[in-house]
C-alpha cells in the first residue's frame, strides 16, 4: 500500500511532539518533519504519571485526551507545512506517550486517545504498537531496528544505528542481513531531568553543561553497577528504571552539579560503548539519531571511546536525526494496513513475526 503516512512520536525525554511525513514507497522517504513542545503542564503531568499515585486512572485518561489534542494540532501543522490534506494520508503511526513499560508484567502502556485523535484529524490512526509483541513474549522494544533494516542496511558495510532519545538503544544491520538490537542503558532522560531541575532549562544545549563539568569516577562506577548494564539481550528498559530519584539514590550530596552532568553524559557514552564492544563489534560505521546526536560533547566522547570507527549521523543517510523514530511509527502504521510483520523476534525476544498495532478508522 503505497501512499503517505504521518508518524507521531513523543518519547522517553518528553519533549515534545515529532510529526513526519513519509513516502511509503519502495524506498521510504521523509517529506516534512514538524516539531511542537509540551505545554509545561502537560509534561508535568506525564512525569507524575510514571510513578503510582492517586487517581491515575483518571489523571491517564485526560492526559491521553490532552496528548490526542496535541497530536492533531501537530498534524495540521505538518499538513500545512508540506501542503497536504487529511485525505491524501493513508494513517496516522501513533506510538503514544510511554508512561509504564512493564515486558517482565506482561504489559506496557502509550497513554494516547486515538479514537479522538482520529476523529479530529479526519485520518486513520494506527497505534499501540508494543503490546502484541509483549503478548508474543517479547520486550515489546526497542521497534525501530526494523525501520532501521529498511533504511539503512548496506550489504558492503556492517553498521550500527543508536538512536539516543530518552533511553539509548542500538540497532546491529550485519551486511549479510542478519540484525539485532537492543535498549542499551539511558540516553538523554537523565541529563535532561538534571540540568531542568538545576538550570530550569530542558536539556543541554550541545553538552556545554556537560563539557564544563568533570567526570567523578566513582559516582560514573556506582551508576554503571546497575544490573541492566549487564543484563544479554534482548533487553528494553524507561524511566521506571533511570530516573532522577535512583540517581540521587548514588549522591553523597557533596557533588557539584555540574560534574554531575558530566558524569550522567559519560555514562551514557559509556553504556553505548559497551554495547558496541561486546555485540556490534563487527560494525565498522556508526550512525547516530535521536536528540542525542546533536550533542556534540557526547559525540566527542563517542569517538574517544570508539576509536577506529567512522561515527556519523543518519543525516548523512538521508535522514535527519531527529526525525528517524517518528519516520519509523509512519513505517510501522504502513506495515499494520498491509498485514506485514513489524516485530523482529530477534531484536524483542517474541516468539515471532507479528503484525503490531490497533486500527482506528477515521
Amino acid at each position: 500500500m503505497p501512499g503517505l503516512f504521518i508518524g507521531l512520536m513523543s518519547g522517553t525525554s518528553m519533549d515534545g511532539i515529532d510529526a513526519v511525513l513519509l513516502d511509503g514507497g519502495r524506498t521510504p522517504r521523509v517529506l516534512g518533519h514538524a516539531h511542537q513542545p509540551f505545554p509545561p503542564q502537560l509534561r508535568d503531568s506525564l512525569l507524575a504519571l510514571n510513578c503510582s499515585g492517586s487517581d491515575e486512572l483518571h489523571r491517564a485518561a485526560l492526559a491521553g485526551n490532552a496528548l490526542a489534542l496535541g497530536y492533531a494540532t501537530a498534524v495540521r501543522t505538518l499538513l500545512q507545512l508540506t501542503r497536504h490534506n487529511a485525505g491524501d494520508i493513508s494513517a496516522i503511526g501513533c506510538h503514544g506517550q510511554t508512561v509504564r513499560h512493564q515486558p517482565q508484567a506482561g504489559y506496557t502502556i502509550q497513554l494516547v486517545n486515538a479514537a479522538l485523535l482520529a476523529e479530529l484529524s479526519g485520518i486513520r490512526v494506527v497505534c499501540d504498537f508494543r503490546s502484541r509483541d509483549i503478548a508474543a513474549g517479547g520486550e515489546g522494544a526497542p521497534l525501530v531496528p526494523a525501520f532501521h533494516q529498511a533504511v539503512f542496511a548496506s550489504p558492503q558495510q556492517s553498521r550500527a544505528v543508536i538512536n539516543i532519545g530518552g533511553i539509548a538503544n542500538i540497532t546491529f544491520l550485519q551486511q549479510n542481513g542478519i540484525v539485532s538490537g537492543f535498549d542499551c542503558g539511558p540516553g538523554n532522560t537523565l541529563m535532561d531531568g538534571w540540568i531542568t531541575e538545576h538550570r530550569n532549562e530542558a536539556y543541554d544545549r550541545g553538552g556545554a553543561w556537560a563539557a564544563s563539568g568533570r567526570v567523578l569516577p566513582e559516582l560514573a562506577e556506582r551508576l554503571l553497577a546497575h544490573e541492566f548494564f549487564g543484563r544479554l539481550p534482548p533487553k528494553s528498559t524507561g524511566r521506571e528504571t533511570f530516573n532522577l530519584q535512583w540517581l540521587r539514590s548514588t549522591l553523597s550530596g557533596s557533588e557539584k552539579p555540574a560534574d554531575v552532568q558530566a558524569t550522567l553524559c559519560e555514562v551514557t557514552a559509556a553504556g553505548i560503548t559497551r554495547a558496541v564492544n561486546e555485540h556490534c563489534a563487527e560494525a565498522s560505521a556508526l550512525y547516530l539519531c535521536g536528540g542525542g546526536a546533536r550533542n556534540d560533547w557526547l559525540r566527542s566522547r563517542l569517538v574517544t571511546l570508539l576509536p577506529g570507527r567512522d561515527i556519523g549521523i543518519t543525516d548523512s543517510l538521508g535522514i535527519a536525526a531527529e526525525t528517524v523514530e517518528a519516520a519509523a511509527f509512519a513505517w510501522l502504521a504502513q506495515c499494520t494496513l498491509e498485514n506485514r510483520p513489524g516485530n523482529l523476534p530477534g531484536v524483542t525476544g517474541a516468539r515471532g513475526p507479528r503484525v503490531l498495532g490497533a486500527i482506528h478508522p477515521a
